[in-house]
């Protein structure tokens, strides 16, 4: 499969990686567990919206010297598509980490740990998906169909099911560790585990780390066919990817208390999702220009957003992001 990812761009984009995350550990430690302000998140958000445009110009100004204009011009529109529908799937993403850490009455000040790990491990799974998904790609071009139908019924699924609050109560991961494992009612700090007479037992925020990571793998599984369908180069489909996680954490306790005020974003994404699946399947008669692409996802994601902000959500239903009945402020491990 071609790409214009060179080795020295794909070593120096790693590198960058790592230096990123060491960075956001080492400001996670020095401030230790603290609640974060919504300017701290924005302006940790704004940094990392930063660094994916400054990339992305980058980009752009390497290409336009060594391929053409033409190429920068393509490569660009698609890495900026890319990073904007990854960014706005993460924002469902977020919806449901918001959704498991009321479930467990989690701190806010230990959510900041369990964020970093989601964000470190979600890194790990999408380079692997990337990675396999530019192989399955290479060697068997039907696999386009596949990864755009699953898309189309995913949209239409996102859709219909779009006022739906997920029950934790009968997940099947929650259900099997509760019966397998011993599982404590309190937190202890930001540990994950104890022994309490000479038994290992393990805290609510274990349970979280486990559900999130799940929940990362589910959000994976739709993200990455996404980003094909708009490139099928995977240096730009890996950078567009990596830049809209690293600025999870940071979106996270912007957006946290923003559910009900962006209530029509689902129904935004759904529709994103369904013109990239269609987008795929049609790729052998009628390739999209990445730049048409790109009008069509802002469009569809800003009137989103501005139809969520013109008409309010309506009272909030009884248990709505808790089983009913539940009181927040218990845990429920």
């Amino acid at each position: 499969m071609q790409t214009i990812g060179e080795w020295w761009m794909w070593a120096g984009f790693a590198a960058f990686v790592v230096i990123a995350l060491a960075i956001d550990l080492v400001v996670m430690r020095a401030q230790g567990a603290h609640k974060v302000s919504v300017k701290e998140a924005l302006g940790w958000s704004l940094i990392w919206v930063v660094c994916a445009l400054v990339f992305c110009a980058g980009l752009w100004w390497y290409l336009d010297g060594h391929g053409g204009r033409e190429l920068a011009n393509a490569k660009a529109s698609e890495f900026l598509t890319g990073y904007l529908i990854e960014k706005s799937l993460s924002v469902d993403n977020i919806f449901v980490f918001l959704m498991i850490f009321t479930y467990f009455a989690v701190p806010i000040e230990f959510q900041k740990r369990v964020l970093i790990i989601g964000v470190i491990g979600a890194i790990v799974l999408r380079a692997v998906m990337i990675l396999l998904g530019a192989l399955l790609i290479a060697k068997f071009h039907w696999i386009l169909y596949v990864f755009g139908l699953f898309l189309l019924v995913t949209g239409v699924k996102m859709l219909w099911f779009a006022d739906e609050t997920p029950d934790l109560e009968q997940n099947p991961v929650l259900r099997w560790m509760r019966s397998h494992l011993k599982i404590s009612n309190s937190f202890r700090g930001e540990d994950f585990s104890f022994i309490e007479a000479g038994k290992r037992w393990f805290t609510p925020l274990f349970a979280v780390v486990i559900l999130i990571a799940i929940t990362d793998v589910i959000f994976a599984v739709d993200s990455i066919p996404a980003i094909y369908a708009i490139t099928e180069d995977p240096f730009v489909v890996m950078t567009a990817n990596i830049f809209a996680i690293l600025g999870l954490r940071a979106l996270y306790f912007l957006l946290a208390d923003m559910k009900e005020r962006f209530h029509l974003l689902t129904y935004g994404l759904a529709l994103v999702l369904i013109f990239v699946g269609t987008k795929m399947l049609i790729v052998d008669f009628y390739k999209i220009p990445a730049f048409i692409s790109l009008g069509i996802v802002v469009a569809i994601l800003a009137t989103s957003i501005v139809m969520s902000l013109m008409y309010p959500f309506g009272p909030r239903r009884e248990g709505a992001g808790l089983v009913a009945g539940e009181d927040p402020s218990k845990s429920k491990a």
